[in-house]
């Protein structure tokens, strides 16, 4: 029995390895046939790309047309054309008052006793907005009143004093040292008169400034205070009162300090305000006269008609005009090219044959203001300039500006 089974083992095995060589026979026979398929296919390929230029070839021969056509080139082109060039500074504005004014106490900070104007109330220069606490200072007057009328008494005294000291000298009665000294105490009254009245205006004066007036007309744009707080004008959270006064409005922006040189009083400006859809026209009425540490530009601005649609803070758009040329020659920017040595533009040229070729050209350029470019040489009116296909052309190509 064992060795009945040590025999099938051994037949099994044989077997198994019998099937297995046939298996990779199979798989190298496959991969032969298909090396020999692949090696056919390359081979009609071939035959097929030396036949179709066989083809092409005696097709130019016969018809000169086709060969023709694949050599040109289809371009528009655009005959260069002179004209007045402006170039602009586009900057971002914003609409302001010539009269903005933010109201702060004359004197010391006080707790306010009445108010008397509203947000949104137009007043008038020098009308009562306040009446701060001036309790204090009433105490003041009247005492320095009181003074200045002791005084004045006083004087009275020593003025009839030494009248008499005066009269009783020129008969010949008293002495000099007794008319001296009733002149002096006269004088030092009259001195501590002056004195006195001066302390009144003061203290009247310091009165006064427990009334807070406007100091220009215009409209209460703001009106943070109430009875019982102290008025102090300017706070944390803002101005308490701010008078705007429109009528006199102007745009404000701040100007990169690059362009210093080319921003004076009386530039040009084209306003525009998108909210309230306004277009204007104005000149830099202002410049500042010094650049901001922060910003590194400095401000500029131009005066604007009054407008009920146009309000302080609204953002405008500033165009001011920096350069212009006249009789300038411009084209579209997209059509000038670069090398490593020059800048350059493709023209049409029609040559003796009456055949058209694109002819590169160097041209010098000036200012790029949006799509156009000035050119300061290499272009002259008349010239005809290519302005669609001129990225794929070459100098002395063939080319047309119709299907052929």
């Amino acid at each position: 029995m064992k060795k009945f089974t040590q025999i099938s083992i051994a037949l099994f095995a044989t077997v198994l390895m019998a099937s297995c060589g046939d298996s990779k026979k199979d798989t190298a026979a496959v991969i032969n046939d298909k090396k020999a398929a692949l090696e056919k296919l390359k081979a009609s390929q071939l035959k097929n790309d030396e036949a179709i230029k066989k083809i092409q070839a005696e097709l130019e021969k016969l018809d000169s047309n086709t060969a023709l056509a694949a050599k040109i080139k289809l371009v528009a082109v655009t005959e260069v054309n002179t004209r007045d060039f402006k170039h602009y500074i586009d900057l971002q504005g914003h609409v302001d008052a010539q009269n903005i004014s933010y109201i702060s106490p004359r004197g010391m900070p006080g707790q306010v006793k009445a108010v008397y104007i509203q947000q949104g109330q137009y007043v008038k220069k020098g009308q009562l907005l306040l009446k701060l606490d001036d309790a204090i200072v009433q105490q003041q007057v009247a005492a320095a009143m009181q003074q200045l009328e002791g005084i004045k008494t006083q004087l009275g005294f020593a003025k009839n004093l030494y009248q008499r000291q005066k009269n009783l000298w020129e008969q010949g009665i008293g002495t000099e040292v007794q008319l001296i000294t009733a002149k002096t105490n006269v004088e030092s009254l009259e001195n501590q008169l002056k004195a006195a009245g001066e302390q009144v205006k003061v203290a009247v004066e310091q009165m006064k400034t427990t009334s807070v007036t406007s100091d220009v007309n215009g409209v209460a744009d703001i009106v943070s205070i109430r009875v019982g707080e102290t008025f102090q004008g300017m706070t944390a959270m803002g101005p308490q009162i701010k008078i705007v006064n429109t009528s006199n409005l102007k745009v404000v922006t701040n100007i990169p300090e690059n362009y210093l040189t080319r921003v004076n009083r009386g530039s040009v400006v084209e306003i525009s305000i998108p909210d309230a859809n306004k277009k204007l026209t104005s000149t830099i009425s202002l410049i500042s006269e010094s650049i901001d540490a922060t910003s590194r530009g400095f401000i500029a601005e131009a005066k604007i008609p009054v407008d009920p649609a146009l309000k302080p803070n609204q953002s405008a758009i500033m165009r001011i005009l920096d350069y212009t040329a006249a009789n300038a020659v411009v084209i579209p920017v997209n059509t000038v090219q670069s090398d490593e040595t020059t800048k350059y533009v493709y023209i049409l040229t029609t040559l003796s044959n009456g055949k058209s070729v694109a002819k590169k050209v160097s041209v010098v350029i000036g200012e790029v203001y949006g799509n156009d470019v000035e050119i300061k040489a290499g272009l002259k009116s008349g010239e005809k300039l290519i302005t669609e296909g001129y990225q794929n052309i070459y100098d002395g190509q063939l080319i047309s500006t119709s299907i052929l």
